[in-house]
């Protein structure tokens, strides 16, 4: 059975860039559903309930349609919503250091160069999706609650939540408001602690 998974800090602590309200929502409710839906999906497939929630994401065409959809969606949801409370930190925000930030500006150039390009695409996702930054820095975008490990390609190491109910209670429409908040509390410790995973 999948639980929601702690925060590991409190609804308020990102204060007025993701504010309480929002966080409670999007946390206790809306990952919540994912969870639920899930775990019931895979009361329907009990012989995929040993298989790591990484392995279903990646091997979604092998499975039986009956429950395939389901997965895509709640198990999607679990995961891009589990890895985005980590994306998020009180103390977050600034640029990266170390390998990250030179593997970014060796790609865009410089650090504003690469936010201005996240930016743009997380802008231009139609209705909703995420916003990725894998860990070759490509910046790619997903509709929906898909991810990269849906299309064989390697887990994220930063990902932006773009479905409305990410943002509307404190931004209404304006998307591009949220974005700019959210650079200030992203934690790009944990985005470099997954950069390295990979080099290990």
């Amino acid at each position: 059975m999948y639980k929601l998974p702690d925060l590991g800090y409190d609804y308020a602590a990102l204060g007025s860039n993701i504010s309480k309200d929002i966080m409670e929502l999007h946390h206790s409710k809306h990952h919540q559903t994912y969870v639920d839906k899930l775990n019931l999906a895979l009361d329907q497939a009990p012989d995929l309930k040993d298989s790591s929630l990484e392995y279903l994401l990646a091997n979604l065409e092998s499975i039986d349609l009956a429950v395939s959809q389901a997965i895509r969606n709640h198990g999607g949801g679990h995961y891009n919503h589990s890895q985005f409370w980590k994306w998020l930190s009180p103390d977050g925000g600034g640029e990266p250091g170390g390998e990250l930030a030179s593997l970014i500006a060796s790609r865009y150039g410089s650090y504003q160069a690469f936010v201005d390009e996240f930016t743009s695409k997380a802008l231009s996702v139609f209705g909703s999706g995420w916003v990725w930054l894998q860990p070759n820095m490509e910046i790619i975008t997903t509709p929906n609650q898909d991810n990269p490990l849906m299309s064989g390609l390697d887990a994220p190491i930063l990902g932006l939540d773009v479905w409305e109910h990410a943002y509307y209670l404190d931004y209404k429409n304006k998307r591009d408001d949220y974005v700019a908040a959210w650079w200030d509390v992203v934690s790009w410790d944990f985005a470099a602690d997954l950069l390295a995973s990979k080099r290990d």
